[in-house]
């Protein structure tokens, strides 16, 4: 992937990679995605509440609301990953539960089970208004395959089969 976001350096931590690696999608950025809070199987973002992706003044169309809750419940499964390991949303169910409307959106992702191969993870939205009351008003249940990039190069190169 091609990004004009900065990489994070070769000295980060686990979680400023994750970090620098979500903010270099391009979807991310569009968004205006920030981190708020990050650490081993917890993330929590937020994106401002842009008209660009309403469908009625102040009120975000699904499409938004269901990317922070990805981003926040994946990005939390990449959290417990070993170096060298990235993951893809491969499965996820959002439940909409409440208009997303406010000045923001903020989405608390949490790891439910991590295994080698996949991991299954959970974000919940809340719309913030200017006070900074929460309501909540979607839910994510969402399946991460887990990747090993020095193993998928090498399947690449033709040394290793990949499994059929």
């Amino acid at each position: 992937m091609t990004s004009s976001a900065p990489a994070a350096a070769p000295s980060a931590t686990p979680i400023e990679q994750l970090q620098a690696a979500v903010l270099a999608m391009p979807m991310a950025r569009t968004l205006g995605l920030r981190f708020v809070r990050a650490e081993p199987g917890l993330v929590e973002v937020e994106i401002p509440i842009s008209e660009a992706f309403c469908f009625r003044p102040g009120q975000l169309q699904a499409t938004a609301v269901f990317a922070i809750a990805d981003f926040a419940a994946v990005g939390a499964a990449g959290s417990v990953l070993p170096p060298g390991w990235v993951n893809a949303t491969v499965d996820a169910t959002v439940k909409i539960v409440a208009p997303a409307r406010g000045v923001c959106l903020r989405a608390r992702g949490r790891v439910v089970d991590a295994a080698r191969l996949l991991t299954v993870c959970a974000s919940d939205v809340f719309a913030v208004d200017a006070d900074g009351k929460e309501t909540l008003c979607a839910t994510l249940l969402a399946t991460a395959r887990n990747m090993d990039m020095a193993a998928l190069a090498e399947r690449q190169a033709g040394r290793t089969p990949g499994p059929h």
